[in-house]
């Protein structure tokens, strides 16, 4: 991308003119953008109120996502507790069966459909199925997830978009409220089920509210980052026919094609760090108190890094992304999500061989997730 290429022109940290911005430094190489992943001096900000009474604010700020040391690595230490590697493995099987069960319901649609419609199915059907939501309860999730991520973007901070997600937080806050009540009325062995059954047992170190406030940002964050691996996955794909054969008679393949994607095209491209502290990065110093915008999808494209970053190669020898982030805020559902993107390119063109675009796709105007709104696709 132009701007990418600028940027790194640049330099791997660049400062903003003061009074420019709320942010005075962009962090856009790959080494630098790391580095300042891993960096527990650089803090998670959602907002500067310790209290805030914007239910969206205060449930999103209450789960892991949002939180510092040493509040992130407790509640993570309970959801990895039960998200095992064995649990991971068994859960395999099932997404594989999801994605042949919503594959052949494509097909049973007219010729043209919107990829976008799969694309979301998939990801909220999996992390459904994994945490014990009914299927019926499926398609209300959308609209709320969509009303807190319009908010989150730059440019969402509207009266009208708060208020909606404020509406959304809340009514997603007394979903999972009901749920754990019922899960103690009748265990279930599904993730919400050994959650409740830690919160319970006294052992896990985190309270109710802290269980609802991550199962929140759990749902929004597994299921829309997937969807947009997958519509930007499709869109590179379908540009290179070669690579769409080898992967037919190859699905292995898949494994290292979603790879490629997430680095050429990160789902996340911004995510903002406050400095707790002075802190050295790449030759600069980011004062205490400042504000620095870390670019993954900037990152992923170093020449630094990645020669010849700007194409689309999963054959190349280094496939190393930030696209889930780094060190110890490593994105916690990383691995279900490979493993939905390899069980859907795995079988998608071997479901649909003729499968190709029937329209211009059309991107999300979202700055924060790279993605997209629609995309027609001709079956047959």
């Amino acid at each position: 991308m132009p701007l990418f290429a600028e940027l790194h022109r640049i330099g791997p940290v660049c400062r903003l003119s003061p009074g420019t911005s709320p942010y005075a430094f962009v962090i856009n190489g790959y080494d630098a953008a790391q580095d300042a992943l891993k960096d527990t001096r650089f803090h998670r900000l959602l907002t500067a109120d310790p209290d805030p009474q914007d239910p969206v604010l205060r449930h999103l700020g209450g789960s892991m996502m949002f939180r510092n040391e040493p509040d992130h690595l407790r509640m993570r230490k309970v959801f990895q507790a039960v998200l095992t590697p064995r649990r991971l493995v068994g859960f395999e099987p099932v997404v594989d069966a999801i994605v042949a069960e919503l594959l052949a319901g494509l097909g049973a649609k007219q010729q043209v459909v919107d990829f976008t419609d799969f694309a979301y199915r998939l990801p909220i059907t999996v992390i459904g199925t994994f945490l014990g939501i009914p299927r019926s309860d499926l398609g209300w999730f959308k609209d709320r997830t969509q009303r807190i991520d319009e908010y989150l973007d730059l440019g969402g901070k509207e009266p009208e978009k708060l208020a909606a997600a404020n509406q959304a937080a809340e009514e997603l806050n007394d979903y999972y409220a009901r749920m754990i009540s019922e899960r103690r009325l009748r265990p279930r062995d599904d993730l919400v089920g050994s959650l409740v059954h830690a919160l319970d047992s006294g052992t896990s170190g985190i309270d109710e509210q802290e269980l609802i406030d991550n199962l929140l940002v759990l749902v929004n964050a597994s299921f829309v980052t997937t969807m947009n691996l997958l519509t930007n996955g499709l869109e590179l794909l379908l540009a290179e026919p070669p690579l769409i054969d080898a992967l037919r008679e190859d699905p292995e393949l898949a494994a290292s094609y979603v790879e490629e994607i997430l680095r050429h095209q990160s789902s996340v491209q911004l995510i903002s760090r406050k400095a707790s502290t002075d802190i050295e990065l790449a030759g600069q110093v980011i004062s205490e108190g400042s504000l620095v915008l870390i670019l993954p999808g900037a990152a992923n494209r170093d020449p630094a890094k990645h020669p010849d970053a700007d194409v689309f190669d999963p054959g190349r020898d280094d496939l190393q992304h930030l696209s889930f982030g780094a060190g110890p805020f490593f994105c916690v559902g990383a691995a279900l999500a490979r493993m939905e993107g390899r069980a859907a390119f795995g079988q998608l063109f071997r479901h649909f061989p003729s499968l190709r675009l029937a329209g211009e796709p059309e991107r999300s105007p979202s700055l924060l997730l790279r993605g997209h709104r629609s995309m027609p696709i001709r079956l047959g």
